[in-house]
Parts: C-alpha cells; sequence; structure tokens
C-alpha cells in the first residue's frame, strides 16, 4: 500500500471523527448533567372556597406543602381559579372560622376585605398570584385544574382537568358514555389546538352510581381513571349490585386490550379533599390518595409524559422503593416500616379468558343499567408473596399484569372504618 497517496484520506477520516466527537460534547455533557429519574409525590383533584371546598387555596396549598408533597392541582368545578372574585366573609362553606384562620397565616396585608351593601367580603386570590409564596423548581409545583361537572339525566359524570389551558365547559350528551366521550374529544382538541401538555381523567365511577363498566371502557383517548378516591360517599368497594373500582379496572383492561383493540386505563388515587377545619372518618380530608410519579423533572410536561407511559402508582399509604416493568416480568419492592407486613398480589387475565359478559336483569328479564357480570378468569389472581418485595415472570399468555400491595397497617384518617393502606402499580403489557 502506498501510503503516502493515503494520506488524504486518513486525514480526512480524522477529521470527520473529530467533527463528530465534538457535535456530541454537549449533549454528552448535558447527559451528564441530567438528573436520576425520582418519585415526585402529588394530588390531582382538591376542592376550594373557588367552589364548594371549605378553605382558601393558600390554606390548602400550605398543609401539602408541609406534609411531604412536591406538585398538587386545584380542581373546582367547572372553574379555574383566575378573575376577580369576592365572597362573603363568613356566609361561605368556610364560614368565619376559615377567614380567621386565613387572616391568623397570612396576614393582613395579603388578606383583603371589602364592604359591599353593607355586607363584608373577602377576596379570593387567583392562582397567578399565590402560586409564587410556594413554588420552588424541583421542590414545588401548582398544576392548574378543574373538574369537568357533568351529568346525564340524574347520573354524575365528573371528570378532571389537569394543566388545561382554557375551561371545558360541559359537553353533555344524549347518554352516560356521549357525555364522557364528548368532554374527552373536547381535551382532546384543546391539547392537539394548543400544543400543550394536559390530561382528563374520570372520577369516581361510583359516586351516585353514575358510571357502568361497559360505558367507561368504550371511551376512546381516556387513559385514567380513579381506583380510589378518598372521598367517604364516592364508594370505591362497590356493593352486591356494583363491582368495585378495582373490578371494574380489570374488566376495563381486558376488554380494552383483548377485545376492543384500545389502549389500556391506568389506575389514580386522589384525594378529592373539601373539608380542611375538622379531620375524621366521614369527612373528606386532604392526605388519602396520591400518585407517586417517576420523572427527571418536576414540571406539569414531565409528569403528565410519564403518566401517560404508566410510570407512576396509586397510593393510600404504602410507599414503594422500587418497581421494575419489563415485558416479561413485573417486580416491587416497598419501603418497609417496622412491624408492618406486607401482601403482595400480581393481578391479571390470560388469553383464552372466559367472555361471557351477563347483564343484570329484572324478575321481567328487563335489563337494568348496573355493570355486567364476568368471569373469575376476569382480574384473577396470579401470584401472591407475603413480604415487602415480590417478582413475577411472566408465562407468556398474560394480556396484562398490575400488582397490589396491601399492608397491615391501619390508615389513619381512614375513608371507611378498617382501612389499611395499600398501592397499585399501572399494568404492565407484555
Amino acid at each position: 500500500m502506498n501510503y503516502s497517496t493515503q494520506l488524504p484520506l486518513f486525514r480526512a477520516i480524522r477529521f470527520t471523527a473529530l467533527v463528530l466527537l465534538v457535535s456530541l460534547l454537549p449533549a454528552a455533557l448535558r447527559a451528564a448533567d441530567e438528573p436520576a429519574p425520582r418519585w415526585w409525590k402529588g394530588n390531582l383533584h382538591t376542592h376550594s372556597l373557588w367552589s364548594d371546598g371549605n378553605d382558601y387555596p393558600e390554606q390548602i396549598i400550605r398543609w401539602y406543602e408541609e406534609s411531604g408533597y412536591q406538585f398538587l392541582a386545584l380542581s373546582d368545578h367547572n372553574v379555574f381559579q383566575e378573575g376577580q372574585r369576592w365572597i362573603d366573609a363568613t356566609n361561605n362553606a368556610g364560614g368565619a372560622l376559615a377567614v380567621e384562620k386565613y387572616v391568623e397565616e397570612f396576614g393582613t396585608n395579603w388578606v383583603e376585605f371589602r364592604t359591599t351593601n353593607g355586607k363584608r367580603e373577602v377576596r379570593l386570590k387567583p392562582l397567578s398570584e399565590f402560586r409564587s409564596l410556594f413554588e420552588r423548581p424541583g421542590e414545588f409545583l401548582l398544576i392548574p385544574g378543574l373538574e369537568v361537572t357533568d351529568q346525564y339525566l340524574s347520573f354524575p359524570v365528573h371528570m378532571n382537568l389537569t394543566n388545561g389551558r382554557d375551561i371545558i365547559e360541559p359537553q353533555g350528551g344524549d347518554s352516560v358514555f356521549h357525555v364522557m366521550q364528548n368532554n374527552m374529544d373536547a381535551a382532546i382538541a384543546q391539547r392537539e389546538r394548543t400544543g400543550q401538555a394536559m390530561l382528563l381523567h374520570l372520577n369516581h365511577p361510583n359516586f351516585g352510581w353514575g358510571i357502568t363498566t361497559e360505558e367507561l371502557m368504550r371511551v376512546s383517548g381516556e387513559r385514567f381513571f380513579e381506583v380510589y378516591n378518598g372521598h367517604p360517599a364516592v364508594r370505591n368497594e362497590g356493593d352486591p349490585f356494583h363491582p368495585g373500582t378495582e373490578r371494574m379496572w380489570d374488566i376495563i383492561l381486558t376488554w380494552r386490550l383483548a377485545i376492543l383493540g384500545m389502549e389500556p386505563m391506568f389506575g389514580l388515587a386522589v384525594d378529592d379533599s373539601h373539608e380542611y377545619h375538622t379531620f375524621a372518618e366521614g369527612k373528606s380530608n386532604s392526605g388519602r390518595g396520591w400518585i407517586m410519579v417517576r420523572s427527571r423533572f418536576l414540571t406539569p410536561e414531565y409528569l403528565i409524559s410519564a403518566m401517560e407511559a404508566g410510570d407512576f402508582y396509586a397510593s393510600s399509604g404504602v410507599i414503594l422503593e422500587d418497581i421494575g416493568a419489563a415485558q416479561d416480568s413485573l417486580s416491587v419492592t416497598v419501603r418497609a416500616e417496622p412491624g408492618v407486613t406486607y401482601t403482595i398480589q400480581f393481578i391479571g387475565t390470560r388469553k383464552g379468558f372466559d367472555r361471557v359478559s351477563t347483564p343484570l336483569t329484572t324478575s321481567d328479564g328487563v335489563e337494568l343499567r348496573l355493570s355486567h357480570r364476568y368471569s373469575s378468569d376476569v382480574g384473577e389472581i396470579l401470584k401472591e408473596v407475603s413480604g415487602p418485595q415480590a417478582n413475577y415472570s411472566f408465562k407468556g399468555n398474560e394480556i396484562y399484569v398490575r400488582a397490589k400491595v396491601t399492608s397491615s397497617k391501619l390508615k389513619f384518617n381512614p375513608y371507611v372504618t378498617d382501612e389499611v393502606e395499600s398501592a397499585w402499580t399501572q399494568p404492565v403489557i407484555p
């Protein structure tokens, strides 16, 4: 080989390699500086005096901030916390006690009063004004939210908009299904129009027995629903005629994935808090249900992206150290507390399951507007482990697998009597 004739080629190759290395350096340095993903604790369903809560936003936010949360959405009914709003200082859901505590905490320089027609009024501060008191990059985030409060006949249909840019007015419809779908379509249209990351989730399906499993499973674009809601009136556990929300979840997952060809639906835990001055069973208090989202950054965009990827879990008290989700396995590690025992169940449906769906009818054979009955093949316990760590290896015939952790620890300020702390992972689809 004549090296002298090859020298220009070698130099060109070396120069190209050097240029490529230099071009990659900034990205490599950025990657090295990027924080590792971590868990962020938050609640997406909270009410204030902007609708039917009984305390001022700042008071509510202060509680969450001091209680170890990193993000919060105030989700008042059909309203963002924006614009000018004055309310009677004592004739409201919080009464004299709320305004007294508000002044004591934030002072007369912050709390504004006026007198109108002889009545003393207090101004409700908008999100744009009070968020600067609390937000700290990488530590605490407030996300705009509202509860789209709709219905069909007497059946409540409530859906929470998180990080929306514009209010979604209740869209209505000629059935419960169409009410859900119309509101979902409005959220999708807003997201496409604005480019803003946002999500709309279905609230408390058993509240007022408003939603059946068959209606919810068919809503296109809906990716999230509340498997746990801390309000004492929402009936998470169901009754002899209505499935609990976990049972609904397994039916929905099975039908969407195996029959309807739709995306999975993920489960949220939320407070749905309204009452802040007395904490007790039977009150709709804070601190009962939350989500833990794994993300590199504490921003609405990163949080929503992680949630849409299923990289989060729901909790009513149990904290997980890690979730290992792969195409062929699911592992769970609990942050164990001394003296507390844990049961980890891996739950799923296998291919070839019994597809019988039996409606409930009157004695005359008239079908009732109730969720159907399904085989025990749907949402069966595939494996159960006693202890704070467990792994499930897929056998190759699962449609999905999710995990539930149940502790022996009684929940402080429970949603129902004798409630124990739990956690729910999102389904893994092999």
